[in-house]
């Protein structure tokens, strides 16, 4: 395979660029602003009709992955410092949390469109939808974090969402069920009480991002229960045994309560799952 172009929205003049090779490069890029504005280039591309997909290439990484920049600094969630939300550095603290969320989160939308041969058109578009609605959630966290007086970067911060991305890379089942279905939905139980700490705090702005984030999340989350029944249906697997088979199998965090039952039924969750969930309170 030929070296991809350095920067991920060069395109050989005579041919439409190919999605799949777009979004291994944008994964790439270690800069979070060309990042964020390459996945809107890419989302505009593909809804023009001015990208083509080869859903079976066989890709493979030519640099690190994911690029990211060298702040902020990773350490184990244990050691990511708690502030008071009374204070602007608390508060700021707390959007730099959930950016560097959003930034993790761009990143695996991009990894589950070039890693994952083979599937049919609408799960590349699906995840390239998240891709651009997760750096919007980031451009709108990091934009109100520089009214704090800060940027992202300037605190520490943990790795656990995209630790469990590169778990599942060798198998796509495995990364439906377990990455949107289990990591990102966590984000629908925490957002009421972050956005009710942050609004008890006074700031409006910010509470107004999380329904915002909120709003998106719930169709992320849709898109991963979508998938995973897809391919629970195409494998003859019944999708809550293998679930639990599989959290199991790839030492996935356990879940505790309380959940946002009316967010995780409305991104497709079943009663029998939502049962499960609070038996296990």
């Amino acid at each position: 395979m030929n070296q991809p172009p350095d920067s991920c929205l060069a395109i050989a003049a005579h041919a439409k660029p190919e999605l799949r090779m777009l979004a291994l490069q944008c994964l790439c890029e270690a800069d979070v602003a060309a990042k964020v504005a390459a996945v809107e280039a890419m989302a505009v591309a593909w809804d023009n009709g001015g990208m083509i997909l080869a859903a079976d290439a066989a890709l493979s990484a030519a640099a690190a992955i994911p690029g990211r920049p060298s702040l902020p600094a990773l350490v184990p969630p244990r050691e990511v410092k708690h502030r008071s939300m009374a204070t602007v550095e608390g508060r700021a603290a707390m959007i730099h949390a959930l950016a560097h969320i959003e930034f993790n989160a761009i990143n695996l939308a991009l990894d589950a469109i070039w890693r994952f041969a083979g599937m049919p058109p609408g799960y590349y578009a699906d995840w390239l939808k998240v891709a651009r609605e997760e750096a919007y959630h980031f451009s709108l966290l990091a934009r109100h974090l520089q009214t704090l007086g800060y940027s992202y970067g300037d605190f520490s911060a943990h790795n656990s969402l995209w630790e469990l991305t590169e778990k599942t890379s060798d198998d796509i089942v495995a990364r439906m069920a377990l990455v949107p279905r289990m990591m990102e939905a966590r984000g629908l139980d925490a957002s009421p009480r972050t956005r009710a700490k942050l609004a008890q705090a006074g700031d409006e702005e910010a509470a107004a991002i999380i329904d915002i984030i909120l709003r998106d999340e719930i169709g992320h989350v849709a898109i991963g229960n979508r998938w995973y029944g897809w391919l629970c249906q195409r494998r003859q697997l019944e999708p809550l045994a293998a679930f639990a088979a599989l959290a199991v199998q790839y030492k996935a965090p356990i879940l505790r309560g309380p959940f946002n039952l009316e967010a995780r039924r409305a991104a497709g969750f079943s009663e029998q799952e939502l049962l499960a969930l609070q038996q296990q309170e």
